[in-house]
């Protein structure tokens, strides 16, 4: 007895997470949720009930209820910033070894790129404000380096999401540097067998729990020859708390339900102004439609006869304005108002490149945050192939976003309103960099061209002419007052002697 009941506690210690870990998972499946939607969305029943509501009423509300999914499109906003360039790494000497091109091409074994799965990192990052980037090599037993190359083994990296990872503990060494000490994740879910996988620098252990019998089907430890773990947080902002990130939706979440729930109410709206309900008495029959008929008993009390009950809830167009105030605060929360604006909006330009700084800010944070998990990962790949990183890896650190359209209708008005050629030029070169060249190199090839097709202008120097009769001195200023005083015999006073 005393035997499985310790059998038991160990499945459950296995199964179970660290506080941080039972304190958030609700809220990080509440982020999936929202950014997913879909049928995800609206099974997770984020539809406020009303009273008396029937299952079958809210599950009917629940399906008619469109969901606007502003999380996926402020995460969408994000990457195609990010990743608008591709990141650029020098390896440093790493080019000579094989597995690397092979890596590049396919880092999870799953036929993702390693700037695709850099992408994956960023979205659930984004999500839940950290992933895990584990790095892993299969242990086949091979002795030389050339037999792992015969059997196709090298490090790959596997994204981690923060629902998986049940624990995880640091510790700090004596030098001061912080390590990762213990990792525990649930690797795999196969009907009811779940597979965990603990880590320590020492010890690699993989279990295979069977929940519906309460068994361990098969448990496997090896040595773990690194003498580190090989697993990197990815935050998207870093928090107070170590191995724990800031989510970019979790305030966004919210007022995205607050839009679903107020959606519905305008679907209701609709739906109570086109059809009142009709109080009647039980004996009363009436038919279903526009212009039915209303069959009255008799002997039916006049104060009981049949009428529609007026609607009197919250106007549509104020629902509306309501959805479009929570829209434009998820606009100000994400600094996204300029980009996502499907409609012209009434914004100065001291207020439009202020959020376009402030994005640009945000933009800048995460993508130095890719740049040190990606570093942090390469650190790993390298000890696992016998060598050291001293490569570099650069991200995209700022992300010109600029309203085009808006500067060349400023530079118009400039343009019209100057007069200084200088002025004019400066103009032409800024207009000539929104079409992206390079100024001065443009004007310079212009210049050349102009010089190669223009014949040079002659410039003539002032001569003095001699009288030779009198020996009076005049000035000839053009090349015809030259031709005529020669013709009068003067000549010129260089050709005196």
């Amino acid at each position: 007895m005393n035997i499985i009941q310790t059998l038991s506690d160990e499945l459950k210690r296995l199964l179970q997470g660290n506080l941080l870990y039972e304190t958030y998972f609700l809220q990080w499946q509440y982020l999936l949720e929202s950014y997913v939607g879909g049928q995800e969305y609206k099974d997770a029943n984020h539809l406020t009930r009303y009273q008396l509501e029937t299952d079958k009423e809210y599950r009917a509300r629940v399906l008619s209820t469109p969901l606007e999914n502003h999380c996926q499109s402020v995460i969408s906003v994000y990457n195609s910033f990010l990743f608008r360039e591709d990141p650029d790494r020098e390896f440093m000497g790493l080019e000579a070894l094989p597995e690397l091109q092979d890596f590049l091409e396919d880092a999870d074994f799953d036929g993702r790129s390693l700037d695709a799965f850099m992408k994956d990192v960023a979205t659930w990052s984004s999500v839940f404000g950290h992933a895990w980037i584990m790095v892993s090599k299969p242990n086949v037993g091979a002795v030389t380096v050339a037999d792992e190359q015969a059997l196709g083994v090298r490090p790959y990296v596997s994204l981690l999401t923060p629902m998986v990872v049940l624990d995880w503990e640091y510790t700090r060494s004596p030098s001061g540097r912080i390590t990762l000490s213990y990792f525990r994740y649930l690797e795999e879910t196969t009907g009811d067998l779940k597979t965990v996988k603990t880590w320590t620098p020492d010890l690699v252990t993989t279990t295979v729990i069977d929940t519906k019998k309460a068994v361990i089907q098969e448990l496997i430890e090896e040595v773990n020859g690194l003498g580190m773990i090989p697993a990197v947080c990815a935050y998207n902002g870093r928090s107070i708390i170590r191995g724990f990130g800031v989510s970019d939706i979790a305030d966004i979440a919210d007022a995205q339900k607050f839009i679903y729930n107020a959606t519905s109410e305008v679907e209701q709206s609709i739906r109570m102004d086109s059809h009142p309900s009709l109080v009647k008495t039980p004996e009363t029959q009436a038919g279903i439609g526009a212009g039915s008929i209303i069959h009255m008993p008799d002997n039916l009390d006049p104060g009981l006869k049949p009428y529609l009950l007026e609607f009197g809830g919250a106007s549509v167009d104020s629902i509306y304005k309501a959805i479009e105030h929570s829209i434009n605060s998820i606009d100000k929360m994400a600094n996204t108002g300029a980009v996502r604006a499907t409609e012209s909006r009434t914004m100065s330009g001291v207020a439009m490149e202020t959020e376009f700084q402030l994005l640009n800010a945000r933009l800048s944070e995460k993508a130095d945050n890719l740049q040190l998990a990606e570093e942090q990962m390469w650190h790993i790949w390298c000890a696992y192939m016998g060598t050291t990183w001293q490569g570099e890896v650069d991200y995209p650190g700022s992300f010109n976003i600029r309203d085009t359209a808006q500067e060349i209708t400023q530079l118009q008005q400039a343009k019209a309103a100057a007069t200084n050629p200088k002025v004019l030029d400066l103009i032409d070169g800024k207009i000539v960099e929104f079409l992206g060249e390079d100024p001065e190199v443009y004007f310079a090839a212009d210049m050349a061209a102009g010089q190669e097709t223009l014949p040079a202008e002659v410039v003539y120097e002032p001569h003095i002419m001699v009288d030779p009769v009198t020996g009076k001195e005049y000035i000839a200023r053009t090349e015809q007052e030259h031709l005529d005083y020669a013709a009068q015999g003067f000549y010129h006073k260089d050709d005196e002697s």
